[in-house]
């Protein structure tokens, strides 16, 4: 498929690259052992003071679906705020919205999907009938002074319905921009995207939305993560989504693996000369914390390596 895709001509890296750090809620929704609250209000604490600008904190969704994260208000109440961070939530619905509202929410988050086999299995109705739902709370969070940002899911391919057309998700970044959307994700939600493809794509996007407001969201199920974040910054996307120690995946994607890990994206980044404001080591110790508070290895190549070279050293 690739050596039929156009060369896109790359444009100059950027020098700077916000990160959206989702791990407190896309990275832990999906833990079977419950996560106590305590943790998580630690976890988010701890890369509130790494310096993310913004952090995808809680989900104000039906407790049934995602159980995982029927305390978002108590996390959200907890947490130590630092000036600088934005702090976004999931609300699919008006009830999320003011639940997420009531909580201190700074971005409220809305979701759809470039496929429609994935969005009846995700939310049982078609994407029009989502985008749709989605009205009410993109008028309500404009109207309470909140940033308003909507991910695309399946962006690069669906597990039902295989590779999605480059014009549909184009349509669906339409119509998120007609909601007053501040921001779009674009979604690798199963991780099937390479570089080519991936330009391609954020290019359609950027036809219908300001590239500068687009966001990269990919998972690494096969191995394609850093090699399509890097095609998106040849082609002008600043912003990329990362889940600290590599966690997540999705419910309603069989085998879909983890976003990409923080600490990865940002070696690679501060290795190309690329400013986050973002401290890598600070991002390893928790990483290295929450991994070893759900029990799970520490999913972050570079975090390992880090903290096994410093261990060594200290050692020698």
């Amino acid at each position: 498929m690739e050596r039929n895709a156009p060369s896109l001509q790359a444009l100059p890296l950027p020098d700077v690259v916000k990160i959206v750090e989702v791990g407190p809620r896309d990275g832990l929704q999906n833990e079977a052992r419950h996560v106590p609250a305590a943790v998580k209000v630690q976890l988010i604490n701890r890369l509130s003071e790494a310096g993310f600008a913004n952090i995808e904190a809680a989900s104000f969704v039906s407790p049934k679906w995602v159980p995982q994260m029927a305390d978002g208000a108590e996390v959200m109440g907890a947490i130590a705020r630092r000036t600088g961070t934005a702090y976004s939530a999931l609300t699919p619905n008006m009830k999320g919205f003011e639940a997420a509202l009531a909580a201190g929410a700074d971005e409220a988050v809305i979701f759809g999907a470039a496929s429609e086999a994935f969005s009846q299995r995700n939310i049982n109705c078609s994407v029009a009938e989502s985008i749709s739902r989605f009205e009410p709370v993109a008028a309500a969070a404009k109207a309470a002074g909140l940033r308003l940002r909507a991910s695309i899911s399946c962006a690069l391919g669906c597990p039902y319905e295989g590779e999605i057309a480059i014009e549909k998700v184009a349509e669906v970044v339409s119509r998120m921009r007609d909601l007053g959307c501040d921001e779009i994700d674009i979604a690798d939600t199963i991780g099937v995207g390479t570089p080519l493809r991936t330009q391609a794509v954020m290019n359609a996007a950027a036809q219908v939305f300001p590239r500068e407001r687009l966001a990269g969201h990919f998972h690494d199920t096969y191995g394609q993560a850093l090699p399509n974040i890097l095609a998106s910054l040849q082609v002008g996307i600043r912003i990329f989504h990362a889940s600290v120690a590599g966690l997540g995946g999705c419910p309603y994607a069989k085998g879909a693996s983890g976003n990409v890990a923080t600490e990865d994206l940002l070696y690679m980044l501060h290795g190309m000369g690329i400013h986050t404001g973002i401290d890598l080591g600070q991002v390893i110790q928790a990483g290295a914390f929450i991994s070893e508070a759900i029990g799970r290895p520490y999913g972050s190549r570079v975090g390992k390596a880090l903290l096994e070279r410093n261990c060594q050293q200290q050692g020698a």
